[in-house]
């Protein structure tokens, strides 16, 4: 099952439970995929691409919770963090920090990289194999870490 079928069975469940905040996530999520659709003027999207549209619905999210809380708003930050629950429910399993050194400590390997300054190519390198499993900080800490 593609995630855009997983997303429209999530909605018609979430119509049918009657519950309001899972469901008006969900519609912001459908958003986000329409406009993406229309502007790549594309029937689908590859699942590829729903992960990412995902995450960058994602961070939009953690921007806003730290504005909220910035503006002493609790109620409007919490209701960011649920939504943000709703849509990691969307997301691959993460990676343990172990299994992403592993692909880190590969990719330098392939890339052949040996100072800070081939840290790009080898964050690529590790993107491609990840695929939305890590977030680009995390790797990109790891990369430092690992190519001193």
């Amino acid at each position: 099952m593609t995630l855009l079928e997983r997303l429209t069975q999530e909605f018609r469940a979430a119509m049918l439970a009657r519950d309001a905040d899972r469901l008006s996530t969900l519609r912001l999520l459908k958003s986000a995929i329409g406009y993406t659709q229309i502007e790549r003027q594309t029937d689908a999207l590859s699942d590829a691409d729903v992960i990412a549209l995902v995450q960058k619905e994602i961070k939009k999210r953690r921007d806003a919770i730290e504005q909220y809380e910035k503006g002493a708003r609790p109620e409007l930050a919490s209701r960011e963090r649920q939504e943000i629950g709703v849509l990691e429910s969307f997301l691959p399993k993460p990676l343990s920090a172990e299994e992403l050194e592993q692909f880190v400590r590969a990719a330098i390997q392939e890339t052949g990289a040996a100072s800070k300054k081939q840290m790009g190519s080898v964050i690529k390198a590790v993107q491609a194999k990840v695929a939305g499993r890590a977030e680009g900080r995390v790797i990109s800490e790891l990369v430092g870490k690992l190519l001193t």
